[in-house]
């Protein structure tokens, strides 16, 4: 049986009108959903103290120092229709040691536990660690210092100020190992170390492929963040 006219243009206009809601809508919702997710910040100062303890010796990955808590993640850019939104996750999974002998760093080691990292979405952390990721091949990243590095801390302040200092090291991300400079940021307080840095890296250097999410794409082009606090 044939449609009526006026039928078929009721149908129409309905059709129309969640199709123009379906526009209108989606957009929104999604930029709602993906959200920046939790960053690795730098170094707070508010707390710091005069540094009370030789700069020398085995340093261990804690914590936290106050307001500073050890962190470790990455921060990309999804690309969108018509604009790009940065993202990032972190973990406070995070183990390690620095050696520090006659003032020269001797030794890093640094262990991140990547199927703990985690953004402000569970669906965005499923998809970035079982189709970005693949942390579970891949369980650990790490930095450690490169072999006949020569990076000397004497010259970082003790009066609860910052400093700088480059360090080059040896940055192990989907099994794959690369050289990588952490230029540093390092605040001595009391007896205890921050240090913190943020590495550009290509993630299709370290083999971490473009993964078809069907809402957006991710960047090539991201960074490590890192904070870790320590002490003797």
């Amino acid at each position: 049986m044939q449609k009526t006219p006026n039928k078929a243009l009721i149908i129409g206009a309905i059709i129309a009108i969640v199709a123009i809601a379906l526009v209108s809508v989606a957009p929104v919702a999604y930029k709602a959903y993906m959200t920046p997710g939790v960053k690795t910040n730098g170094i707070a100062t508010e707390n710091a103290k005069k540094a009370s303890t030789d700069i020398n010796g085995q340093w261990h990955v804690i914590k936290a120092v106050p307001g500073n808590p050890t962190s470790v993640g990455y921060t990309f850019h999804e690309i969108l229709p018509g604009e790009r939104r940065e993202t990032s996750g972190s973990t406070k999974n995070v183990e390690g040691t620095i050696n520090v002998q006659n003032t020269k760093l001797t030794g890093a080691n640094i262990s991140v536990d990547m199927t703990a990292i985690t953004t402000d979405r569970e669906k965005r952390d499923i998809n970035v660690r079982s189709k970005l990721l693949h942390t579970d091949k891949f369980p650990t990243a790490t930095f450690t210092l490169a072999d006949g590095a020569n990076v000397d801390l004497a010259e970082l302040p003790d009066n609860a100020t910052t400093g700088r200092v480059s360090v080059p090291g040896i940055l192990t991300i989907h099994g794959v190992a690369k050289p990588a400079t952490a230029d540093m940021e390092i605040l001595r307080t009391g007896d205890q170390i921050v240090a913190a840095a943020t590495i550009p890296i290509n993630r299709l250097d370290y083999g971490v492929e473009t993964p078809e999410f069907v809402a957006a794409k991710i960047d090539t082009e991201g960074e490590i963040n890192i904070r870790l606090a320590l002490e003797k």
